[in-house]
């Protein structure tokens, strides 16, 4: 990569420009930008619907907004339905649409229904950003920006770099754009893109469709960035042609003399079969390297290989053929239109026939909602994840792969380069025709009521929903005790678990808090409540603290229970985002050997903190460790606004204090 001294005219600088509304785009600097579209699914989404009713907000003021149910889908018990009803009924008394369960996975089900080249998105899923691949301003944040944005308030970033990604040649056979972004990950890891948006141009762009790109923009969470974004060319006009939504579609180019401020080349001609190892999405070697490995499962499907012919190559691959002996080859369609152009393909007959498992249309395994591997043995998927325990199972060995490498691992038994499995059987890459017109399915649609009809409606409370938690200022002085020292890249699934334990109590705080940091240490949330009313509690962590989803349960439940401060080394954007969100402290050490002195147990103090957080205020604070009589330096990178926030216990107090 080679830094540039300005950057500008490229289609990200487009879009922020477009949209811009508060702040310069220097990178670095907080800018506001309008939101056009809205998404929430329903991990996430039932939080997001009590802070709309606690704003106080009559009726959604962006142009489209949509709940989807899509992750808790599974409903073993009646939790689940019950936040189902829920949603329903506020996406009616709200005015947003509502996706029924089964009706698909949020992220290709708002591309094939509502994505409009130009516009912007802000999603309570870190993957939101796969709306990138349309030529859309797609940014994944915490709920609460979501609910802001359904407001009509801007969303708040950081003005990210722009790093242009130049893509060459044409993919090889059994290659495919999953590859493109395990070989991103494999150079860069799970922080490379941190701080930036990755815009992809280049000659390559021509053989990409619009789903090949959804994959490669996906995944761009992984990398910690902002955002992806693609330009808005004949792939996504055929694409919106293929849906029906030829007029949505507007072209999105960037200028002749676009600048970066950074640039990479991709020649996508020498890439090969790529798998990520587990338990991280940047542990990536080639397939063959670690071939002949023992599979037990894979599955094909999710967010992150959503498209047709995601599922039209194994289907094709497997056509005739069995699955190994002792192999679960699961099959999780990503939107109900996939589906039916699957069957009227006739490739979900061949994938059966050869022993696949067929699941509902949703997010499931991606989540660890179903499908949870044996402890210890590989399972191998075309998700976007392999963070320990994310599948369900708290021993897992995921790793992740493109639908190619998968399949032909679920029909061999062990871990095979899919090109060495059809030289040895002189099979030739299948050449599969994508329909021109795909089956549009709007039936599992409910479009938002009239205004006068919404006004009438009343939001629909299980027991299982709680009250959002009573969040106190933050005092002047934080005398408190360590309660983790962590290490780095600790994921938002590690402290708040994903899994069909507790994702039952997305919309019940205090008992979805029980799960709270459990990976790391079982008794943290016993040791945390009581702290709680004594002054509370700190945690010391090393490098991308809160790396992965956008759900704010890893922010809440830590502030419910009694979280003050986190002292890290960096952060991952959108927890760091959400910490602040909440009321929680977010600094970092100033020298990052002094982490290393602190030790779980010792009692830290942080005075001054209404001088230094106030509007102009330092951004420099210390902490003294009671315990070893040490000092170190911290800093932050707050802007004024989440400094209000802060000292007031959170946005919510915020603003009821302004609005008093």
């Amino acid at each position: 990569m080679v830094a540039q001294q300005t950057a500008g005219g490229t289609v990200a600088h487009r879009l922020i420009e477009e949209h811009l509304v508060t702040g310069r785009m220097i990178p670095g600097e907080e800018i506001g930008l309008r939101i056009d579209q809205t998404l929430t699914q329903d991990a996430t989404g039932t939080l997001v619907m009590q802070e709309l009713e606690a704003l106080g907000l009559d009726r959604v003021r962006t142009e489209v907004s949509v709940q989807y149910v899509d992750h808790n889908i599974l409903q073993a018990d009646e939790r689940n339905a019950e936040d189902h009803v829920f949603l329903r009924s506020a996406a009616r008394r709200f005015g947003l649409w509502y996706s029924k369960p089964g009706n698909g996975v949020s992220h290709p089900t708002h591309m094939q229904h509502f994505g409009v080249p130009g516009r912007s998105l802000a999603g309570s899923d870190s993957h939101t950003c796969a709306a990138g691949s349309l030529g859309m301003l797609a940014i994944g944040v915490g709920g609460l920006e979501v609910a802001l944005a359904i407001a009509g308030q801007p969303l708040y970033v950081r003005m990210p770099q722009v790093w242009g990604i130049r893509l060459t040649g044409a993919l090889p056979d059994w290659v495919s754009a999953k590859d493109v972004i395990l070989e991103l990950l494999r150079r860069h890891g799970v922080k490379g893109g941190v701080g930036r948006i990755l815009e992809y141009h280049g000659p390559g762009l021509d053989r990409l469709t619009a789903m090949d790109r959804h994959v490669i923009a996906n995944m761009g969470a992984e990398l910690g960035a902002t955002t992806s974004v693609f330009p808005a060319d004949d792939a996504v006009r055929s694409f919106l042609r293929a849906e029906g939504r030829e007029r949505d579609f507007r072209e999105l180019t960037a200028e002749p003399d676009a600048r970066y401020d950074l640039e990479e080349e991709i020649d996508l001609s020498a890439l090969q079969p790529l798998i990520a190892k587990p338990t991280s999405p940047g542990n990536v070697v080639p397939v063959r390297e670690v071939a002949g490995e023992p599979v037990e499962q894979a599955v094909i499907g999710s967010s992150a290989n959503p498209g047709l012919r995601d599922f039209m190559v194994p289907a094709a691959m497997a056509r005739g053929r069995q699955t190994a002996a002792g192999v679960s080859f699961d099959v999780n369609p990503t939107s109900r239109e996939i589906l039916q152009d699957l069957t009227r393909a006739g490739a979900t007959f061949h994938l059966v026939a050869a022993g696949a498992r067929l699941h509902q249309a949703g997010c499931l395994g991606c989540i660890g909602m179903g499908q949870a591997p044996t402890s210890g043995r590989n399972s191998l998927r075309t998700f976007p994840r392999n963070f320990p325990g994310r599948s369900g199972t708290e021993d897992d060995a995921v790793w992740l792969c493109s639908p190619e490498t998968a399949t032909a691992s679920a029909l061999t038994g062990t871990i095979t380069d899919p090109r060495d499995w059809a030289a040895d059987r002189h099979v030739p890459y299948p050449a599969v025709e994508l329909p021109e017109r795909a089956t549009v399915n709007t039936a599992m649609l409910e479009a938002p009521l009239p205004p006068d009809e919404a006004a009438e409606i009343q939001l629909v409370r299980g027991p299982n929903i709680s009250a959002l938690p009573d969040l106190d200022p933050l005092p002047d002085t934080i005398d408190a005790p360590v309660l983790i020292k962590a290490g780095d890249d600790v994921s938002t699934d590690e402290i708040s678990p994903a899994g069909a334990k507790a994702l039952p109590y997305r919309s019940n705080v205090p008992k979805l808090a029980e799960f709270t940091l459990t990976r790391l240490d079982a008794e943290y949330p016993h040791r945390a409540a009581e702290l709680r009313d004594h002054g509370g509690h700190v945690i010391v962590a090393g490098e991308n603290w809160g790396q992965g989803s956008s759900r704010e349960h890893a922010a809440i439940t830590l502030r419910h229970l009694g979280l003050r401060a986190v002292l890290a080394q960096s952060y991952a954007r959108i927890h760091w985002q959400n910490l602040a969100n909440f009321g929680v402290l977010p600094a970092e050490f100033d020298d990052a050997g002094d982490r290393d002195r602190i030790e779980r147990g010792d009692r830290l103090r942080i005075e001054g903190l209404h001088r230094a957080l106030a509007p102009d205020g330092p951004s420099t604070l210390t902490v003294h460790n009671t315990t070893r009589d040490e000092t170190y330096g911290l800093h932050h990178h707050l802007s004024p606004r989440q400094r209000e926030a802060i000292l007031a216990g959170g946005i919510i107090p915020a603003l009821a204090r302004s609005a008093a």
